[in-house]
């Protein structure tokens, strides 16, 4: 295996996974203040669209586990 396609493939996996569980807790964080501070309801927005965007994280991140699984054994070959 080419040391240096190892070593890219490993930084996008990285990049993608990082991406993939940062952006949804952020945009859940701001949203759920928002809402929140509109309805007076603190923490309850924030709370729900955290677990929201906590699901859908797990979701998305074993489809891309998967997806990363198969295209690892393509690099190996």
């Amino acid at each position: 295996m080419n040391e240096r396609r190892s070593y890219l493939f490993a930084f996008r996996a990285v990049g993608d996974f990082g991406i993939t569980i940062a952006v949804p807790a952020v945009v859940a964080a701001l949203a759920g203040k928002w809402l929140d501070t509109k309805f007076a309801s603190s923490p309850k927005y924030t709370i729900i669209l955290f677990t929201i965007a906590f699901v859908l994280t797990i979701l998305i991140v074993v489809r891309k586990v998967k997806r990363y699984g198969k295209e690892y054994q393509e690099l190996i070959k």
